[in-house]
């Protein structure tokens, strides 16, 4: 089972306006939001976990970034190893007010396949040379792997609250709120909950391969023990404290009439005229996928009988099966405003919206060691970067 251990969290001084210097991952930025953030303040986490010049000088530069912050007293380290309890409160995508609650510490890097921790889903082809420059450069976990914990009660052990060190509010409305965990004997509690199953990466499958390439250039060299762990944010794999939604398929590369025909062959399309929001609610409601145009004229897609043997029931394996034999190019979006703005773009000549995969089958994946096409789930709210920060050195 992995290790889960306390460390001296690096953090924003407790002087410094959370809003102004934490940021969305930065896997969900584009480079109007880094610009945007990086003008919101001259300390935003930005300005070293998405470094901007020539591949020669932007890691250097955020590593001096780094340390003229941390010598400013712009950041401050914990005295003592700590844990950091991480709330969200906020609405979810069918009004539901919900609270979620995790923790952050140091997970341990396993070897792929070695058990302890795993993937959920496959991952897509992606390079890795800009987060493992930057962790070369920086020494630093800047931002968490999310983990789901296999281990009944961990929410509860978590109910208790820590030194508060400060909340935001995001522009999406959710309010973050960070706690710090000094106490020996429940830190060590969290450890033991933590380690004793294993645990299920929910989003950051490419950080963590970083962190294990990184380990295995340390180990080589005889340096830097402590990354053999790298910075996770964990909580409990149960429905309450998941809001999961899906990720859309956009396809180029193949005429839309030929994507259409393959579609046809598995599944029964009925013409829903112009796409809006409500589509997303009618597919839950009557179990179907939806084809939609550049034009944004959509269809409904029914799965036909015996269509599907052995195929898992997921969207996204249907669609793998039935796309399998034609050639075409697919990239990913989350929600349907901006799949529609990519199509208008002519970024794509068709998508196919998808429904957001149970808690239950998130379970089941665990439980039996499956594996989902990619880009099967997309967990939210998104954690910031910033809140905590863990050092290698």
């Amino acid at each position: 089972m992995p290790r889960f251990e306390p460390f001296r969290a690096l953090r924003y001084a407790p002087n410094m306006d959370l809003m102004d210097v934490c940021s969305p991952p930065y896997d969900v930025l584009n480079d109007h939001d880094r610009e945007r953030l990086g003008l919101r303040h001259v300390n935003n986490i930005v300005h070293v976990d998405m470094p901007i010049g020539t591949a020669s000088e932007r890691y250097v530069q955020a590593a001096k970034q780094l340390a003229s912050w941390i010598s400013a007293g712009v950041m401050v380290k914990d005295a003592t190893p700590t844990f950091s309890i991480y709330r969200m409160e906020f609405t979810d995508s069918l009004g539901v007010p919900r609270r979620t609650v995790g923790v952050i510490g140091a997970l341990e890097v396993c070897d792929e396949g070695a058990g302890g921790v795993l993937p959920h889903e496959r991952t897509t082809p992606k390079a890795k040379t800009d987060r493992l420059e930057l962790t070369r450069a920086t020494k630093t976990n800047l931002s968490p792997v999310w983990g789901l914990s296999l281990t009944e009660g961990l929410s509860a052990a978590l109910e208790e609250p820590g030194e508060e060190l400060g909340r935001m509010l995001d522009d999406q409305g959710v309010v973050h709120i960070i706690e710090r965990v000094t106490s020996i004997e429940r830190t060590i509690s969290i450890s033991a909950i933590v380690g004793a199953n294993p645990v299920v990466i929910a989003d950051g499958h490419h950080r963590y391969a970083i962190s294990r390439t990184f380990r295995d250039e340390c180990r080589r060299a005889g340096v830097l023990p402590s990354s053999e762990l790298t910075l996770t944010y964990v909580n409990e794999l149960v429905d309450e404290q998941l809001s999961v939604q899906a990720i859309h398929r956009l396809y180029k590369g193949v005429a839309y009439a030929d994507l259409a025909a393959s579609l046809a062959k598995f599944f029964e399309l009925r013409p829903i005229g112009h796409v809006s929001q409500g589509v997303l609610q009618r597919m839950n409601t009557e179990g179907s996928l939806c084809l939609v145009d550049q034009a944004e004229d959509g269809f409904l897609l029914f799965a036909r009988a015996g269509a599907f043997p052995g195929v898992r029931d997921l969207d996204s394996a249907k669609l793998e099966h039935a796309l399998r034999d034609l050639n075409h190019e697919v990239s990913y979006q989350h929600g349907l405003d901006e799949v529609i703005r990519e199509l208008g773009n002519k970024n794509g000549e068709a998508a196919v919206l998808i429904r957001p995969v149970s808690v239950a089958e998130i379970q089941r994946t665990a439980h039996e060691g499956l594996l989902m096409p990619p880009k099967s789930t997309f967990f939210t709210p998104k954690l910031r970067t910033g809140l905590v920060m863990r050092p290698l050195d």
